[in-house]
């Protein structure tokens, strides 16, 4: 990989985009497809390929950071660089000596010994559109900007890879996402040439909402999946087998329906949605609000059997968590969207909890070896602050801009090493200086935890042979 640092006039975020074009974004998509044509796609894939899946029980779950979080105020602090690259915040130090977290993250310092930090990745696709689709397919996208993939996201790689993976009727490939924002380019997650079979069952909403549903999960709208009220749950699903049972029709539904009828009717499926099963204490350690329920869905979905699960911690300020004027709705920190560190001091505690919450759950529950966690976004920030008038506050406040010359990502689980810190920036926080890595380093780490040989090949519309990923090496540090 070149190490061109990232190009300084490279088109930035003009500012925050309003709410209501948020949730607009990418709004159409697969995700409104019925849970019976996704499976139809699926096996007609399966069927087209006589490729023999990877089998194993293992599991990622993949915290997605979209707007980038900022590297200098949470995992790679800079306490002795000039003011103007340093920042507010100090580190502090963890359980295993040597490792710094921002003061902001108490909770990580006491766990430390169960996660990595990864401090040198690096790529050069400095606007969001680019950003996404480089990290997300392990590929230098052809247009720097946009949403829309020339390559499938990874994880439609994985679902291709894991065909048949899972049990109990659940989808191997899941994706939770705010409300409006379960469109399949609105993080680049687009499965081009794989085709929609691989696409992600989608999970938008807050799960910690009393209304919240699964959407997409039934065969009509009368046995919409109500999660939150699990009576109603347990009554229409069972209504539903002994209506199909009493009519003796199953066996003349189309095959793609019954499965989709099997997925509400197990157990297994019903019960790895059902966040009521919780106690109210596991509940209350990962946050009665949409970041910490999304998470212990991830842990729930993982442990009943699915392969990849990819959960977006986007806005913050939600369930509860009263908005901040110089607050803004992802990780996009410009100073004209909001003020770093007043943001910091909203989100970093959520956050923290959430991320600390899942690590000892999985750590406790004996899922540390079969199950990796993967927490990045999809680049850092620049290393020195930048100040311009916020454009909901109308005052000068700091900030920082895009920045793909050096992020940090956290790494836990998957029976590899941990309470360690691969790699190192220089000391402004610029570029790496020890163990440049890039993301397609971690998503060899990844599939070579998935029992996936990285370096295979899978067939694009004309046919051609297409490697999963063009190059990238398995973490050694970590593996």
């Amino acid at each position: 990989m070149s190490r061109r640092k990232p190009n300084a006039g490279s088109p930035f975020c003009s500012g925050p985009m309003t709410r209501r074009s948020w949730l607009s974004a990418g709004a159409m998509g697969v995700a409104g497809m019925g849970l019976s044509d996704l499976l139809a796609l699926r096996a007609q894939a399966a069927e087209a390929s006589s490729e023999a899946a990877a089998r194993s029980d293992t599991a990622v779950i993949f915290l997605w950071l979209p707007g980038g979080p900022p590297h200098m105020e949470t995992y790679d602090m800079k306490p002795d660089a000039p003011a103007d690259y340093r920042g507010e915040f100090r580190p502090i130090h963890t359980n295993v000596p040597g490792i710094d977290v921002c003061e902001l993250l108490p909770l990580h310092a006491k766990i430390a010994d169960k996660y990595t930090l990864i401090r040198s990745c690096a790529h050069e696709f400095s606007d969001h559109g680019g950003g996404h689709k480089r990290f997300m397919t392990g590929r230098d996208p052809l247009q720097p900007t946009g949403f829309v993939n020339d390559y499938p996201a990874v994880g439609s790689m994985i679902a291709r890879m894991r065909e048949g993976q899972g049990d109990g009727g659940l989808p191997s490939y899941v994706l939770g996402v705010d409300g409006g924002r379960q469109g399949i380019d609105t993080f680049s997650l687009g499965t081009a040439y794989l085709g929609q079979a691989y696409a992600p069952f989608t999970v938008p909403g807050d799960p910690s909402d009393p209304k919240f549903q699964v959407q997409n999960l039934s065969l009509a709208k009368e046995m919409e999946n109500r999660l939150t009220d699990r009576t109603t749950l347990l009554s229409s699903l069972d209504r539903m087998q002994r209506n199909v049972d009493a009519a003796g029709d199953l066996s003349a539904m189309d095959k793609f329906s019954q499965q989709a009828l099997q997925l509400l009717t197990s157990d297994k499926a019903r019960k790895a949605f059902d966040l009521s099963l919780e106690d109210e204490k596991t509940r209350e350690r990962y946050g009665k609000h949409a970041w910490g329920m999304r998470a212990l869905m991830a842990r729930r979905l993982v442990e009943a059997g699915c392969s990849f699960v990819t959960m977006v911690l986007e806005n913050p300020y939600v369930s509860g968590v009263s908005f901040l004027k110089n607050g803004t709705y992802n990780w996009d920190s410009h100073a004209v969207n909001c003020h770093l560190f007043d943001d910091a001091r909203v989100r970093f505690p959520i956050y923290d909890q959430v991320v600390t919450a899942l690590i000892e759950d999985l750590y406790a529950r004996g899922l540390d070896k079969r199950v990796l966690l993967v927490v990045t976004g999809e680049f850092g920030r620049t290393p020195r602050l930048s100040q311009s008038v916020g454009s909901q506050t109308g005052v000068m406040q700091p900030g920082r801009d895009h920045w793909p010359g050096a992020m940090s990502m956290l790494v836990s689980g998957g029976g590899m090493r941990t309470g360690q810190v691969v790699g190192s920036t220089n000391d402004k926080g610029e570029h790496p200086v020890d163990r440049p890595l890039s993301p397609n380093d971690l998503w060899a780490t990844v599939m070579r935890h998935l029992g996936i040989n990285w370096e295979a090949t899978i067939p694009d519309h004309s046919g051609r042979p297409m490697p999963l990923l063009p190059f990238g090496t398995p973490i050694a540090e970590l593996v």
